[in-house]
């Protein structure tokens, strides 16, 4: 499976910044050595229903420790017996693009 998620604490910060408690979710990740890919909204992380699971509320965790609140978006590709698909994806939509040029 792939699962994309965005988590964000409450702040009283005012500029509103999360970067170092996001910092503190990606780090878990990075160090769960799962596939995995971040950009400036969501990390999406490819493994096992368990393993990607226990990654991601691991990351709140860490999260938590930077407010009272975590908020926590997550959306999830299900697709037993595939593996790869993270970067999989991505190739099959290039191919597709510069097959319309």
């Amino acid at each position: 499976m792939i699962v994309a998620f965005s988590l964000a604490p409450s702040t009283d910060n005012t500029d509103g910044s999360v970067h170092n408690a996001v910092a503190a979710a990606v780090k878990v990740v990075r160090d769960s050595g799962l596939p995995h890919s971040t950009t400036s909204m969501f990390t999406e992380i490819e493994g096992e229903w368990d393993e990607v699971m226990d990654v991601v509320k691991r990351a709140t965790e860490a999260v938590s420790a930077y407010g009272s609140r975590v908020s926590l978006v997550l959306k999830a590709d299900i697709r037993p017996g595939y593996t790869g698909e993270l970067r999989g994806k991505i190739d099959r939509l290039e191919k597709a693009i510069s097959e319309q040029e």
